[in-house]
């Protein structure tokens, strides 16, 4: 009988077919590696990724960066009862990966972006940088590689398997092992419906962790004084700094729309579904006005340019507050999503 790896060792990366939640229409089609890995990696064993998006409401600005969400393993354990372990690295990364995979395991691995040739023009042999690939399958001898990365399934080859695990022309002493976890899958597929209520009681905890102020004003309060630090900087810094801000803001609070969308098929959190995504499109215009800000190093357009997104903030939380926290509302309205 196959197993849930089964079904991710068996796909070819020239026919993949992304989930929508990576469509190219959409305001953010990628958010960061980890979750759009989550998101690939559950949809092609048959579980439902939005089950997984109500963490996106803990989002909250640390003062230079907001929080770059990750899907906490907790919830994937209850949602799906799937267990991310972390594994110790005492050999060749290569070796432990190939382990893992015959065991029907799936393992999630930093490394360089730079030999990674689904980021061409982005990263690939331009900038090093720290990444989270999966791999599917792996060939040491042919120097094939299958892996997940951000909204796709791609193969690399050659030198640039030799980059990904630093060996051959590409070995180097590492201060330090690359941070890996491997997954546990169940043997059987979760019902559905226990995903659904599951879900939903994450909402409500998640809701209750969100943070305590505004954090789009706590970033709006700063964003300009940011903005002219850039002014000094490289142009590249530029892209990080949005990745970091801009991006992780539209991205959460995009994924959190679809959430609530797929939480509630009846429409109960279309409103708070509809300010989530204002928030998304804010960021994503307010990104585009903060190049032409830097390109002209002028800024005060920039001031009170999120406004939009902090209101929509505003709308969100007080319209789950309703919903949420009356006595016995979270039942009344899961069984009205039902």
């Amino acid at each position: 009988m196959a197993t849930m790896f089964d079904r991710l060792a068996d796909l070819n990366a020239s026919n993949h077919q992304a989930h929508p939640l990576h469509h190219a229409q959409r305001i953010w089609p990628e958010t960061n590696c980890y979750v759009d890995l989550w998101i690939e990696v559950l949809n092609a064993i048959g579980l439902e990724p939005r089950a997984m998006l109500g963490f996106t409401l803990t989002q909250d600005f640390e003062g230079d960066q907001f929080t770059f969400f990750k899907t906490p393993l907790e919830d994937l354990e209850r949602l799906y009862d799937i267990r991310v372990t972390e594994l110790a690295i005492y050999d060749s990364v290569e070796r432990h990966v190939a382990t893992q995979i015959a065991r029907g395991r799936l393992c999630l691995v930093e490394v360089d972006g730079y030999f990674l040739p689904d980021t061409h023009g982005v990263s690939y042999r331009i900038e090093h940088g720290k990444t989270t690939i999966a791999p599917t399958s792996l060939d040491a001898v042919a120097k094939t590689l299958t892996y997940f990365h951000n909204g796709g399934l791609f193969e690399l080859t050659g030198a640039d398997f030799d980059g990904v695990f630093q060996r051959g022309d590409h070995a180097q002493p590492m201060p330090f092992l690359p941070y890996t976890e491997f997954v546990k899958f169940p043997g059987i597929a979760p019902d559905p419906e226990q995903v659904r209520q599951a879900s939903r009681a994450l909402l409500t905890r998640h809701f209750a962790r969100r943070p305590a102020h505004n954090p789009i004003t706590s970033f709006s309060d700063v964003f300009t004084t940011q903005a002219e630090h850039l002014a000094d900087q490289p142009f590249e810094t530029f892209h990080r700094y949005a990745f970091n801000t801009l991006r992780q803001v539209g991205a959460n609070f995009e994924l959190l729309g679809d959430h609530l969308d797929w939480l509630a098929p009846n429409g109960c959190y279309a409103g708070e579904a509809r300010a989530a995504r204002t928030i998304a499109e804010t960021a994503k215009a307010v990104q585009f006005q903060l190049a032409r800000a830097l390109a002209r190093k002028k800024f005060a357009s920039l001031d009170g340019s999120l406004a939009a997104a902090e209101s929509a903030w505003d709308q969100v939380m007080n319209g789950l507050a309703k919903k949420l926290e009356a006595p016995g509302s979270s039942s009344r309205h899961a069984e009205r999503a039902a």
